[in-house]
């Protein structure tokens, strides 16, 4: 399991993250948000996983096997909002 962080004021709508995973959309305040259901092909093991989203974070849960590229879009971000940390248990 791994957890993405995106922190919504840290983000500064440059959309890097977008082109390395499909789960990453622009949300209606024109930064950052998770949406699952926007990628067009996910793999055959993929899950929706758990999102809670605040005024200062968007933070969603998955057990699958993107966990490449949700780093790879944390390494994308010039701004640093996208922490992806592996952990253990339950969302």
């Amino acid at each position: 399991m791994y957890r993405v962080t995106i922190d919504r004021d840290a983000c500064d709508g440059v959309f890097a993250c977008l082109t390395r995973d499909p789960r990453f959309v622009e949300d209606d305040d024109g930064i950052a948000t998770l949406d699952p259901d926007a990628d067009p092909a996910p793999p055959a093991e993929s899950d929706d996983g758990t999102i809670r989203e605040t005024d200062t974070a968007v933070v969603g849960e998955f057990a699958d096997e993107r966990v490449d590229d949700a780093e790879a879009a944390a390494e994308a971000c010039p701004f640093d909002a996208i922490t992806v940390e592996r952990v253990e248990g339950e969302p």
